[in-house]
């Protein structure tokens, strides 16, 4: 008798897994044919957005464009949210709301990837100079999966129910633009989200694979910026001079002391001294020298560590070097940061199985925890603490990825003015992807 119940219970579990595994497979070939249907029109929109860059703050014509895409989609859409910032809603009955993000803004890179379609836009940076505009982070890559999600989910709606939201945020480069946006009522003007996602397209993946990260995903960014003031006076005679090159150099190399001598080992934290200006001839001391140093942490705790010890360090140096009390160095430490994205594992888990049934395991990676930065982070930070998830995509192409896995030549990565992703491949995983996940959370 219990042979009869394990074997009814078996062929019944063969059978609903049969039946699981037919939607499964059904749903993504749907939802392939649509990326395959769309692709030519979204590949002419991704010419589009990568052609004409805009630096962060200024994405007007970029948001207008995505907005206009978004609402011939079938969205109720919302412009100037935290400055140019673009909300497209689509309700479709009681369920979920999921909320998905994509940045707009493109660098000060002057573009060398040779594309027939390559920016040779010029603009004005925050200090008045003027550099070239590119794309160089694969934000048009974002924008461009984004419009080809809402329109496969606009036409999917049978199978989601709830809300979507759809969003083009601005100023993610330059930091502060997902705060403007909740600053402007993003969680509190629209439906407040169940769960937040974004992708963002990889450098050191092929295409056609994906990553995820649970918890921890990328870093703290803090910015740091160091006045070293001496007593300046001739090359040949530095016995008459307080030297602010040398305790510069003293400086930075004191710093790194930080983070090998008081941070705990396994908690990850970078000082980096990212610029040191001073002087003017070879025979001249100078009577100040500017530093300016990035600090990246994971956790808050040791965020704060590091902060307090580098005015610290910075005191002792220069009292060390009979500083009078008049030309003590200046510390400013930014107080605007971009917070450490922290992937709800739980959701990540749940994203990472979605990827792993319909792409396969071997293109599905679990990547470790980066020390870059990305402003979706403070999605997850408001007082409700929305599950927040943010998923790499592969955007080498293969043939290129695997040639440099065999001669071992490094690839362009991003911010790199010869960054290229490979359009086809990569747009079509990452509106296919974003497209599975919202219909896992919000399915019927």
């Amino acid at each position: 008798m219990k042979t009869h119940r394990w074997l009814l219970f078996t062929l019944g579990a063969s059978l609903l897994g049969s039946i699981v595994w037919a939607q499964d497979t059904t749903l993504r070939d749907t939802v392939r044919a649509l990326a395959d249907r769309e692709y030519p029109s979204l590949f002419e929109l991704y010419r589009h957005f990568h052609a004409h860059p805009e630096l962060s703050l200024n994405e007007e014509k970029t948001s207008a464009r995505l907005a206009e895409e978004l609402r011939r989609a079938g969205y109720e859409v919302t412009e100037r949210v935290g400055g140019w910032g673009v909300v497209a809603v689509l309700k479709n009955g009681a369920g979920p709301t999921v909320l998905v993000r994509a940045d707009m803004d493109a660098l000060p890179v002057r573009e060398q990837t040779g594309l027939p379609y390559a920016s040779t836009v010029t603009a004005r940076d925050s200090a008045g100079n003027e550099v070239g505009v590119m794309h160089a982070c694969g934000h048009d890559i974002h924008m461009t999966s984004l419009v080809g999600t809402a329109r496969a989910l606009a036409q999917l709606r049978t199978h989601w129910a709830g809300t979507l939201i759809l969003i083009g945020q601005p100023a993610e480069e330059a930091g502060g633009g997902a705060a403007r946006m909740l600053a402007d009522g993003l969680f509190t003007r629209f439906p407040r989200p169940d769960f937040c996602l974004a992708l963002h397209d990889n450098a050191e993946m092929p295409a056609g694979q994906l990553g995820y990260t649970p918890g921890f995903s990328t870093a703290n960014v803090d910015s740091v910026d160091i006045t070293v003031r001496g007593l300046g006076g001739h090359g040949a005679y530095p016995h008459r001079t307080k030297d602010p090159v040398v305790l510069a150099a003293q400086i930075v190399l004191a710093l790194q002391t930080i983070v090998s001598r008081e941070i705990e080992a396994g908690d990850p934290a970078v000082v980096t001294v990212g610029s040191i200006q001073g002087g003017t001839k070879h025979n001249i001391i100078p009577d100040e020298v500017k530093l300016q140093v990035t600090v990246r942490s994971h956790t808050d705790t040791a965020r704060q560590q590091v902060l307090a010890a580098i005015p610290r360090i910075v005191r002792g140096q220069a009292l060390a070097a009979g500083l009078p009390e008049d030309r003590m160095p200046l510390v400013n430490i930014h107080q605007e940061y971009t917070p450490a994205v922290y992937n709800d594992p739980e959701l990540a888990e749940r994203v990472a199985g979605v990827f792993r049934t319909h792409f396969g395991e071997t293109n599905v990676i679990r990547r470790l925890p980066r020390m870059g930065g990305e402003d979706f982070s403070e999605y997850g930070r408001t007082a409700e603490r929305v599950p927040i998830c943010m998923f790499n995509l592969g955007a080498v192409a293969p043939e290129v990825y695997a040639a440099s896995q065999r001669t071992g030549q490094s690839l362009p990565g991003l911010h790199s003015p010869r960054f290229a992703p490979a359009p086809e491949p990569t747009l079509k995983t990452g509106i296919m992807a974003t497209t599975l996940v919202v219909l896992e959370l919000m399915g019927r």
